[in-house]
């Protein structure tokens, strides 16, 4: 197994902003109540100006400040490994290395976006943030960073993982999380939802609606967002560009770079740095592979539209492959991937081609998972698992062509809460969910129609 560790010096010094070198301009977001393009200021009562002011921005690179790097050093720069054990069992002529985000204290890549939230709402006076979380990842990350910096934190999880993953919610408390299964009565939004289906397993879409409304009620409270808008994506990006010098240690370049989507930020945060080679024409044949749940497809079969970002319609209205703000996903394992919609620089990508999408079930996924650990060692968190697959699909491609490609994915947590997961998928109890066409469909009918395309 080879490994490439940086020193704690090489932690990047500013964040990649894929938005300076999209191809076309950004669809503009909209304000949730009129649909018209959305201000600055509009997004004064959830976030620090610091964030707002990354929101907007059309710089390439952002300065990372000396605090956040800081903290970045517990865990940063994260390592590198070449999968060689994986490579023999495949017999693929393929070179894979994958990006491990596994040691950071919450055990993933949330940490990355979550302690520079905290820091610019410290330092612009804020006492309390409202969050929320699938898995329970983003939600770890975020009372994690919110302890550092001496801020209170509520989070707001979907009700599936608040059931399935008790460990998780756990370890938000030891971190002085406050942590509420999401829909709740706590909330005009949660309260509605539950008059409509009592036994509810929420959804994302649900608990950001939640988060909203509570932090909009209270004048020391902020909200943060653990994917999707451009800030997170934003700070995610040390992750690509530590991957690109531990790659150029190894004398090597991706021919293929593969992450696991739920709303973007993993994949993103991996991919744009080299995208931004492709996007400038110095390395045009690279390729792009989202990696996203069957149960949950929003890129393969989602609709590229504008909607709203929370299932209340409180949140930015954005343009995005989205299967509807209605949109209820399956209770899967991977509950950090049960999002109905994407990143929208992620999605503009897509939409030009620049990134491919492919959905994987719950078995395929989860026998990669193990195949990687009985070669490789980690236990991968079940978001992870579909990059896995991904690079595997790739890797046997490359055995069907007889060439020898590179390939990079990212593995961006450790599954030690998932063990439930594992255990149903060990004894044949794990369900390939299908999704009706009809269902989408029907989560499509209530888009917001802006007067403007």
């Amino acid at each position: 197994m080879q490994r490439i560790v940086l020193p704690s010096q090489d932690i990047p010094t500013h964040w990649y902003n894929v938005v300076a070198d999209l191809p076309a301009p950004l669809p503009k977001p909209l304000h949730p109540a009129t649909l018209e393009e959305l201000t600055p200021a509009d997004l004064a009562p959830l976030l620090p100006q610091a964030v707002i002011d990354q929101e907007f921005s059309q710089e390439r690179w952002i300065e990372i400040p000396e605090e956040v790097r800081g903290v970045y050093e517990s865990w940063r720069p994260s390592p590198l490994y070449r999968a060689e054990r994986l490579e023999r069992a495949l017999d693929t002529p393929a070179r894979i290395y994958y990006k491990y985000e596994g040691g950071s204290p919450p055990g993933s890549h949330k940490p990355n976006t979550a302690v520079p939230q905290a820091f610019y709402n410290a330092a612009e006076g804020v006492r309390r943030l409202t969050t929320e979380t699938g898995a329970g990842q983003w939600g770890s990350a975020l009372s994690f960073a919110g302890s550092l910096f001496g801020l209170d934190v509520t989070v707001y999880m979907v009700r599936a993982s608040y059931d399935h993953k008790p460990y998780r919610r756990s370890l938000m408390e030891i971190w002085g999380g406050q942590v509420f299964p999401s829909p709740t009565d706590r909330t005009r939004a949660g309260r509605e939802a539950l008059a409509k289906e009592p036994d509810s397993p929420g959804s994302l879409g649900m608990a950001i609606s939640e988060a909203v409304e509570d932090a909009l009620a209270h004048d020391d409270t902020k909200f943060a967002l653990g994917s999707a808008m451009n800030h997170v994506v934003l700070h995610q990006t040390v992750i690509g560009l530590e991957a690109r010098k531990q790659l150029e240690i190894a004398g090597s370049y991706p021919d293929v770079v593969v992450g696991c989507v739920g709303g973007g930020s993993n994949f993103s945060g991996l991919s744009f740095p080299f995208l931004a080679d492709r996007l400038s024409g110095a390395r045009p044949h690279t390729r792009f592979v989202a990696a996203e749940p069957a149960a949950c497809p929003t890129l393969t079969r989602g609709t590229y539209a504008y909607d709203y970002a929370d299932s209340a319609g409180l949140s930015p209205v954005l343009r995005m492959h989205t299967l509807g703000h209605e949109f209820i996903p399956a209770p899967i394992h991977a509950g950090g991937l049960r999002f109905h919609g994407d990143a929208p620089t992620l999605c503009a990508l897509v939409d030009s081609g620049h990134i491919e999408a492919r959905a994987h079930a719950q078995n395929e996924v989860f026998t990669e998972a193990v195949r990687f650990a009985r070669n490789e060692g980690f236990v991968m968190a079940p978001e992870s698992s579909h990059a896995v697959r991904g690079a595997v699909v790739e890797a046997l491609a490359a055995r069907e062509a007889g060439e020898e490609r590179t390939i990079l994915f990212g593995l961006s947590g450790h599954g030690h809460f998932d063990m439930a997961a594992y255990d149903a998928f060990l004894a044949g109890r794990m369900e390939d969910l299908e999704l009706p066409q009809t269902e989408i469909e029907a989560a499509l009918q209530n888009l917001p129609t802006p007067a403007t395309p």
